[in-house]
Order: structure tokens, then sequence, then C-alpha cells
């Protein structure tokens, strides 16, 4: 085992990291053996993370900002609900520990940065459908009674789910079902199901 050059040594750690969680889990995490793996002393990893929880913090802080350049473009809320499913797809390490509050340092910068960049590319995309409807309809956009917009509820429901949709294939519960067909494209015949265009 060849030890990684120090400027390599945050990514290697983070990549060590994402097959352990994609392989076992979140829980089969150890500083300790992430460092043997790198080929560094115990303590290393420590330096860039601090502790455990900062390592799965870093993890979720770089799968936001993943999932906001992914989705950031999409044309519409169907092509957004796409990009999720195939995001989490070829991430299935981070989109494990990202919806995992416990496991994160939640006032972290960087993370609650990258969360907020996610967030506000899905509500583009939402205010983008909801104008697009509302133009159509020549209505302007209503609120419930609770004074919730129709576009945060909007928003909900997308993310709800692709979300879904996403959780269920990584858990290899929709193996039966998608069999050989891309996922990207079982969900899409999904949404067509379900709702209407906007």
């Amino acid at each position: 085992m060849s030890p990684y050059h120090h400027g390599d040594l945050r990514r290697a750690i983070l990549t060590a990291a994402l097959d352990v969680i994609a392989a076992d889990g979140p829980a089969a995490l150890s500083l300790r053996d992430l460092a043997r793996r790198a080929g560094v002393s115990h303590a290393a990893p420590a330096h860039h993370f601090r502790d455990r929880t900062g390592l799965l913090t870093a993890i979720a802080a770089e799968g936001f900002g993943l999932l906001a350049a992914a989705t950031k473009e999409s044309a519409d809320l169907k092509e957004a609900g796409v990009r999720y499913v195939r995001f989490a797809r070829e991430h299935p390490a981070h989109f494990q520990v990202m919806f995992t509050p416990s496991l994160l340092r939640a006032d972290d910068l960087e993370l609650t940065t990258a969360r907020a960049l996610s967030a506000d590319a899905l509500r583009t995309v939402v205010a983008q459908a909801r104008h697009a409807a509302e133009d159509a309809e020549g209505t302007e956009e209503a609120r419930d009674a609770d004074g919730i917009t129709d576009a945060r509820l909007t928003g909900i429901a997308a993310w709800s789910v692709a979300h879904g949709f996403a959780t269920l294939l990584l858990s290899h519960n929709l193996d039966d079902l998608v069999g050989d067909r891309a996922p990207e494209e079982v969900f899409e015949t999904l949404t067509g199901l379900l709702f209407r265009p906007l």
C-alpha cells in the first residue's frame, strides 16, 4: 500500500469513505480504517475532517453541490426529477448521507451553502413551471388556507416523487419492476402517469 501525497489525502479519504458507504452503509465508516486504506497514520484524517461527523458532513456537502449542478439547468420539473434519479443512481453513497441529518453537523457552513444551492435549483424549476401554468391559464398563483404557496407545495410534491423513487431504486425494491430498462426512463413514464403536464 503506497501512501498518498499530502495534497491528495483529503480526496483519497473522501473517495475511500464513499466506497465503504456504497458497499456497507454509513455505519461501517471508521476513520482508522480509512487511514489504513490510504496508507497514512490513523490520526491523519482528523487534520482534514476533525472526526467521523465532519467527514460525513463533507460528503453531504459535496453531494448537495453535485445535485445542484445536476438539476440547475433542467427545462421542467420532469427533467429535474429524471436528473435527480440519475444523481442518486450515480452517487448512491452521497445520497445515503445527504438525507440523514443525524449523521451531519447541521451548522457547517459548507453544508448549509451547498444545501441552499440545491434547494434554489429546485425552486427555480418550480417557479418556471408555475409561471408557465399561470400564463397558460391566465391565473395568478394561488395560496391554500394556511397561506402556503402552490409553488412550495409543487416543490414538495416533485421532490417527494423523485426522492421516493430514487430511495426505492437504491434499496433494490424496484429491481423486478425496472428490469433492464433505464431507471430514468421508468421514472419519466411514472410521472407521465401521475401528473398532467403543467
